[in-house]
Order: C-alpha cells, then sequence, then structure tokens
C-alpha cells in the first residue's frame, strides 16, 4: 500500500531557515551598521579636531626663534587627547625646540631624504615618526607618535563598541531562535501526532501540511503503518475465523463423546477426561474469540452507560453458585455503590473472568469476595480469595497471554487475564494484583477512572 503524496506544492523547511536567518541577519547587519557609523564618525571627529590643534601648535613652534630654544605654552586641556603627537625642530642633528612630550635626543638622526618616515625606537619605545626639511637645508622638522597612543585610540574605540555590538549579537540570537523554531513547527506538530499514537491507533499520518523535506519520512512511516495494519488484520481474522470454524467440529465431538460414553459405560472414566479435555479446548477457542473481538476496539467504540452493579454481580455469582457449592467454597457480595460507568457486556466479561479464575485456583472450602467500593475517590471493583495465592515474580506477569503459574495443578488457557487485561485497557482502568483475604491468596483490583 502506497501513499500518494499531495497535489499542492509543499513548503520547504530549508528555503524558510534560510530566509529568516538572512532577513534577520540583514535587518539586524543595517542596524549595527548604522550605531558602528555614529560611534565611528563621533570618535573620528574627536581624532581630527586633536590633529587640527596639533598642527597649530606644530605652526607655531616652526614659526618661533628656534635658537631661544623655548618650549611653547601649551592652554590647560579638559581631558586626555586622544591623538598625541609629539615636534621636534633639529638642526645639525641638536635639538633646537621641542614639545613637551618630546625627547631631549632627535627622533630620527641622518635622515637621508628630504621627507618621509620612519619608525625609530627612543629611550626604550617605539614611535612613529614623520621628517621635512625646509629647502635650504636649515633644519628639520620630526613629528612623532607614540605606538602605544595609537593602541590608546582603538581601545577606547572597542570599549565604546562592545557593548551596542553584544546587544546585537543577543538580539540575532534570540530572533534566530524564534524564526528557527517558528520554521520548525510543523517537525514538532508531526512528532506529537506519531508519539500520541497508541498501538491500536495505525491509522496514516497525514500529508497535507507536510515540509518537503518531512514527505519522504512520513511517506515511508505510512508504508510501515500500513504493512502493520494489514499484517494484524489478517491475524485476527485468521484468528477470529479459526476460532469460529473450531467451535462446529468441537461441539460435534462432545455430543459423539457423550453418545460413545453411554453405548459403552464401563469406559466412564476415559470419556469423563476426554470431555474435560475438550470442554477446555472448546473455553480455549472461546476466549481466542473473544480477544480477536476486543483487539480491534477502541475507546470510542465503547457503550458506556450506567451500570446497576448489584444485579450484574449477582448474575456472575449465581452463574458459577453451583460449583462453588459442590467445592465448598464460599462466594460473598459487598457492594457499596449503586452504578459505575462502563459497558455493561465487557464488565460482565470481565467479572465472570476473575470469579471464575478465583475458583479454579482456590482448593475446596475457601472464600472468594466480590466488593465494590469507594478507594480514595475512585471507584473499586475487587475480587479476593484466600487461596494458595501466587508469588512476586509471577504476580508480575499476570495478564500477558498464555501465562499459566507452574505448579497450580489445575487446567486453564491462560488467556483469563488477557481478557480481562484488555478490556481494562479499553475502559482506562487501573488492573492491579496484590494479596487477597487474611493476608494470602490472590486479589485482583479494578480502579475505575474518575468521572
Amino acid at each position: 500500500m502506497t501513499t500518494d503524496a499531495p497535489a499542492t506544492k509543499p513548503p520547504s523547511l530549508r528555503r524558510r531557515l534560510v530566509l529568516a536567518i538572512v532577513s534577520a541577519s540583514v535587518a539586524l547587519w543595517l542596524a549595527s551598521l548604522g550605531i558602528v557609523t555614529v560611534i565611528a564618525w563621533h570618535e573620528t571627529n574627536e581624532v581630527f579636531d586633536d590633529a587640527l590643534e596639533e598642527a597649530g601648535y606644530m605652526i607655531l613652534s616652526a614659526t618661533t626663534d628656534w635658537h631661544a630654544r623655548g618650549l611653547p605654552a601649551r592652554p590647560p586641556t579638559r581631558e586626555v587627547r586622544k591623538v598625541d603627537m609629539q615636534y621636534q625642530i633639529v638642526q645639525q642633528g641638536r635639538v633646537i625646540q621641542r614639545t613637551e612630550g618630546a625627547p631631549r635626543q632627535a627622533f630620527v638622526a641622518g635622515f637621508d631624504d628630504d621627507e618621509g618616515f620612519a619608525d625609530p625606537k627612543v629611550d626604550g619605545r617605539r614611535w612613529r615618526v614623520f621628517v621635512v626639511r625646509d629647502e635650504a637645508g636649515r633644519f628639520e622638522v620630526q613629528v612623532g607618535q607614540r605606538h602605544d597612543k595609537r593602541f590608546d585610540i582603538l581601545e577606547e574605540l572597542a570599549e565604546s563598541l562592545w557593548l551596542p555590538v553584544a546587544g546585537i549579537l543577543l538580539l540575532l540570537a534570540l530572533v534566530c531562535w524564534l524564526l528557527i523554531g517558528r520554521v520548525l513547527k510543523p517537525l514538532r506538530r508531526t512528532a506529537n501526532e506519531i508519539a500520541a499514537k497508541s498501538p491500536s491507533d495505525l491509522a496514516q499520518v497525514a500529508l497535507e501540511g507536510q515540509p518537503r523535506e518531512l514527505l519522504p519520512i512520513v511517506g515511508a512511516l505510512n508504508g510501515v503503518l500500513a504493512r502493520l495494519d494489514a499484517a494484524l488484520q489478517a491475524e485476527r481474522r485468521f484468528t477470529a475465523d479459526a476460532a469460529h470454524e473450531l467451535r462446529t467440529p468441537l461441539a460435534g465431538l462432545h455430543m459423539h463423546v457423550q453418545l460413545l460414553g453411554r453405548q459403552h459405560p464401563e469406559m466412564a472414566a476415559p470419556f469423563g477426561k476426554l470431555r474435560q479435555d475438550i470442554a477446555r479446548l472448546t473455553a480455549l477457542v472461546d476466549s481466542l474469540l473473544t480477544l480477536a473481538r476486543l483487539d480491534p476496539l477502541a475507546r470510542e467504540q465503547l457503550l458506556r452507560q450506567q451500570v446497576l452493579l448489584a444485579p450484574l454481580l449477582e448474575g456472575v455469582l449465581a452463574l458459577h453458585a453451583p460449583e462453588a457449592a459442590r467445592r465448598g467454597i464460599t462466594l460473598a457480595l459487598r457492594c457499596e455503590l449503586e452504578t459505575v460507568q462502563a459497558d455493561p457486556r465487557m464488565l460482565e466479561i470481565m467479572l465472570r473472568n476473575l470469579v471464575e479464575n478465583a475458583l479454579r485456583y482456590c482448593p475446596d472450602g475457601s472464600r472468594v469476595e466480590v466488593s465494590v467500593i469507594r478507594h480514595e475517590g475512585r471507584e473499586r471493583i475487587a475480587v479476593r480469595d484466600n487461596g494458595p495465592g501466587v508469588d512476586d515474580a509471577s504476580r508480575a506477569r499476570l495478564g500477558e497471554r498464555f501465562f499459566r503459574v507452574l505448579g497450580q495443578g489445575q487446567g486453564g488457557s491462560g488467556l483469563g487475564l488477557s481478557i480481562v487485561r484488555r478490556i481494562a485497557e479499553l475502559h482506562g482502568i487501573a488492573l492491579g494484583f496484590g494479596v487477597g483475604l487474611d493476608g494470602r491468596g490472590l486479589g485482583v483490583t479494578l480502579d475505575l477512572p474518575a468521572a
């Protein structure tokens, strides 16, 4: 069985994701570019203003009588200068005039060209120096700036930019997180739809609205679900058909054995054993047929209604009263509730199997009690006995199909409690196994869901 893709072109998660991230990145990049431009413009203006001011002092120094070797006075500044340039006027290798922060010796001695840049090291500090010589060659003007001062400008720029840039990056991460979450929403929706499936729900996952990248996965999953559903349906049909077809020959076989027993009374014992085996086989076939009918059912298909408990329980106990009387087993009923919400036919099957199971494994003279009470705010139906009970390891496996506790010496198909478990699952009933009456035996509890 194959599933056709929808006619409309499916959306692409990759395209959506790329468009979302690119759009967010471009928008936030433009915003960050605007912020950086404003900050850089402000910082650059300050740098050029300082450069103009320093150039003024340089011209003033160059036009001063350098023979006086005076230091030009500098007015007090309000803050540390961003561009700290120092000047020297050098004549024949001697510094005849300099600014306050310049070294006493020349930045560059014996400069070959009339003008140019140099990177000398003076007094242990690296300088970037521009040298220019007058046309007559009488003196040189050397303008220098320490390398570390240039790095100070970069540090100030980084200090001004790191907070806005960090904010933009965090905003970008948040926007991408939200956009990616929105784009991947169909993926989460499909995952939730698959996770919500129960073992009995093999319906196809809808292809409509699925992204293009998910179509191969969903299509493959639908193929697996279709094959699994077909296999389960075939198995259930086979079980139901086989069980149904076996009932007629088993009934005929039981009738022939009875007839032969009357014709040959001397063989009553072997014929009696044969009738017991036929009855056991008939019960097994009935149980298989019941399970085949229960397996495909869903909770929505149950006929839920208010069930009168007292008449139902009395009818179940009356059905087993002859066997209990023959073996001296006491059947007790304690019903404190009037009604419960359930499917009446399935509730009867469940209770009949529990009482029958208790009678089968209890020795003669035991007690079996059926009680309906309110326990911790929920309706509880319990079937308890004071028989030999079941050990903890075997109790954990009760309800498995064809599982029987060894060493009991009793017949049975191992399907009675499996039927009870399946009906409890359909009703949402919590099935529990514990200790029975008088601190011994087996107790089976059915806690109905709250209304």
